[in-house]
């Protein structure tokens, strides 16, 4: 595990840090053809840097080095034991600036330093090295055709694909993304989010250090409408993989609809419920899940188990652990390793968790800038706070009186990411797993299972595929049939 540093240490790697400030096209820094945009500093209000922004013109030029570079095939039709080497060799330059790169998203997000230190960066290198490693271990197939024929079912690049980010990981959703596309062959062009540019900026240029070649990895720093809604609309895009809101996702759907059919992934909001059944055990270690699974990253999190769906006959004494748990939780400056909570990303998304702070709570229920502890309130199942999707640290508790009850009002809404079962019956575990409709449901704990396994949603969570696992690889290839007739021409055929 990663040694943490000092507050003061932190801050002074903040102070040395040089910050990208431009897109990243074709192998260079470019100064984009949209306006300045402020990157701010979401703990202190203070300007970062200001980065020149792409826009629909960057984004055809950008568009267009992506597909001579796929075309070029330097790394399309690279072998893959050669783009594997490339990855892994990212991969040690990333571990060498992993301060750095810690430090920067820290600033960037408002997260806290100690989640980047020991989460995020290792993490991105995990996830850029698996999907490296598995470049020439996955096998194509054939099919049973037959002895007249010889069926070759094969994966190919998709060619050129947009990945765009949300600020909430920016440079772990990064790497879910660039990952299996760059070990898959395609050209990728990235559009963070406005909010938190710099670590994606330069990961790209690390990577060109790394021997990506030039066109193959691009970012392009700016807006929706002047960045992203371009490259959804542009015919020179084969696939979209957006990981955000749910709204936005939908904006991807009409604009592939509205242009060329490109292939649309998206990893998009949910509600998720943890639900403690009565016969749930060690309630210590319940809270324990429980605290993490709605407070980290500040709530910040598509897969935060933001309802707590609990029997009544364990309501008050896991509520008393809960609370206890909280006290450990603290808040305030990100670079500080003591503090397990930072800043909310801007003012406007302040702002709307604050909105929902009505009632008494249980405990929190404040803000102080960008800062909010951890907020419980107590709920019934069609209050706006067990519905909607706040993206804070706030937990809506809901008491029920059995596990029929409790699978019902987990699946009582449009979202279907993540879920959490407690309990000490396997069977009850099993049943209550496979009722919940929801990409990944764990069982005693809370989690997203690890790169290994698909991560993905139901409903208004997710649409036209998975992150992680192998399954993150197959969406970013084209499966094509070659079928080769092996029957010996009649007499008479002209064979030429």
């Amino acid at each position: 595990m990663t040694d943490l540093l000092t507050r003061g240490e932190y801050s002074a790697i903040a102070a040395e840090l040089d910050f990208p400030a431009a897109p990243f096209v074709d192998g260079k820094f470019r100064k984009g053809s949209g306006p300045m945009m402020e990157t701010i500093n979401p703990a202190t209000g203070d300007v970062i840097a200001k980065i020149s922004t792409a826009n629909g013109e960057d984004v055809d030029f950008a568009v267009r080095k992506a597909r001579e570079a796929f075309d070029r095939g330097e790394w399309s039709r690279l072998h893959p034991s050669e783009r594997k080497d490339v990855l892994i060799r990212l991969c040690k330059l990333i571990t060498r600036r992993k301060r750095e790169f810690a430090v920067m998203e820290s600033l960037d997000s408002g997260k806290p330093i100690r989640d980047c230190e020991l989460i995020d960066i290792p993490e991105t290198i995990h996830t850029i090295k698996w999907h490296g490693e598995l470049i020439d271990k996955i096998y194509d197939q054939t099919a049973p055709s037959g002895d007249d024929a010889i069926s070759m079912i094969v994966r190919e690049p998709v060619g050129v694909v947009a990945a765009v980010l949300p600020w909430n990981f920016p440079l772990l959703m990064m790497a879910w993304k660039i990952g299996p596309a760059l070990a898959a062959g395609n050209s990728v062009i990235v559009k963070p989010a406005e909010q938190t540019s710099m670590t994606a900026l330069r990961l790209a240029e690390v990577a060109h250090m790394a021997g990506v070649p030039r066109g193959v990895l691009q970012v392009l720093p700016g807006d929706g409408p002047s960045v992203g809604e371009p490259l959804g609309l542009h015919m020179g895009v084969d696939m979209v993989s957006f990981t955000g809101s749910t709204e936005t996702g939908k904006r991807f759907l009409r604009y592939a609809a509205d242009s060329n059919m490109k292939k649309v992934t998206l990893e998009c909001g949910g509600k998720n419920p943890a639900l403690v059944l009565e016969d749930a055990e060690n309630l210590d270690n319940v809270a324990e899940h429980v605290v993490n699974a709605a407070f980290w990253n500040m709530g910040e999190n598509c897969s935060a188990a933001s309802r707590l769906i609990v029997h009544k006959a364990v309501k008050e004494p896991l509520m008393e652990r809960i609370l206890a748990r909280i006290r450990d939780w603290k808040t305030g400056d990100p670079l500080d390793p003591a503090n397990h909570l930072g800043a909310l990303i801007d003012v406007q998304h302040c702002q709307k968790v604050s909105s929902y702070f009505t009632g008494k709570a249980v405990v929190g229920g404040t803000a102080d800038g960008n800062f909010v502890p951890p907020t419980v309130y107590e709920v019934k199942r069609d209050d706006p706070r067990a519905r909607d999707e706040i993206f804070g640290p706030v937990l809506s508790v809901i008491e029920v009186g059995s596990a029929d009850e409790a699978i019902e009002l987990a699946n009582d809404t449009d979202y279907g990411l993540a879920a959490s079962v407690f309990t000490s019956n396997i069977r009850h575990a099993i049943r209550t797993a496979r009722d919940i409709r929801a990409g990944t449901v764990t069982v005693n704990c809370y989690g997203e299972g690890d790169i290994s396994t698909p991560f993905g949603g139901y409903k208004q969570s997710g649409f036209g595929g998975r992150d992680n696992s192998v399954h993150a690889h197959d969406q970013f290839t084209e499966m094509k049939t070659i079928w080769i007739d092996l029957t010996d021409p009649k007499e008479g055929d002209n064979v030429g």
